[in-house]
């Protein structure tokens, strides 16, 4: 990569964000690229213990990890970041903090009905007989992206030829 970038991923939960992180950390360590993941569930049980999941929360939640991305792209490091971010002004907030030339937003767009069906947590289940609050999907809205810099849908494309295409349009646009 020509300079350290913020790859977002967004999407539902259970959409296959954090897998698709992860292989990407794989492939640019493969290639001698320095990256990091910054992955929402583990950066929330850290980081953000003290925040619950209200709009406000998810808003806080959103800027310390876009706060922690940028000092890892000023150290030159590519930051990899997992997170639902739930609404478009959050994304931007997270875009206007990590700044717009460094920022790579990929919308994985895997319908509701198949990150249910993969939600090995059962957290879906658990929100839809309201013992969870505020779940996005469920309880609390998703905004999709209105023009991600990649969208990939991993019930179309498959796990594998998702990333595939992934990785390409990150060669292709960044390298």
């Amino acid at each position: 990569m020509n300079k350290a970038q913020t790859i977002w991923f967004t999407g539902l939960p259970s959409a296959g964000k954090t897998t698709l992180a992860q292989q990407l950390h794989q492939k640019l360590c493969e290639r001698s690229i320095a990256s990091v993941i910054i992955d929402g569930d583990d950066f929330r049980k850290s980081f953000c213990s003290d925040l619950d999941f209200s709009l406000e929360s998810r808003r806080e939640n959103i800027r310390r990890a876009a706060s922690m991305a940028r000092l890892v792209i000023n150290s030159g490091v590519v930051a990899i970041c997992s997170f639902v971010s739930p609404t478009r002004s959050i994304r931007q907030l997270a875009k206007t903090i990590v700044g717009d030339e460094s920022f790579v937003e990929v919308y994985v767009s895997t319908p509701l009905e198949i990150c249910k069906q993969r939600d090995v947590k059962g957290l879906y289940h658990k929100a839809s007989l309201g013992q969870i609050k505020d779940f996005t999907g469920v309880s609390s809205p998703y905004e999709e992206p209105e023009f991600p810099d990649l969208q990939i849908d991993t019930s179309v494309e498959g796990q594998s030829k998702a990333f595939d295409l992934l990785f390409n349009a990150i060669l292709e646009k960044f390298c």
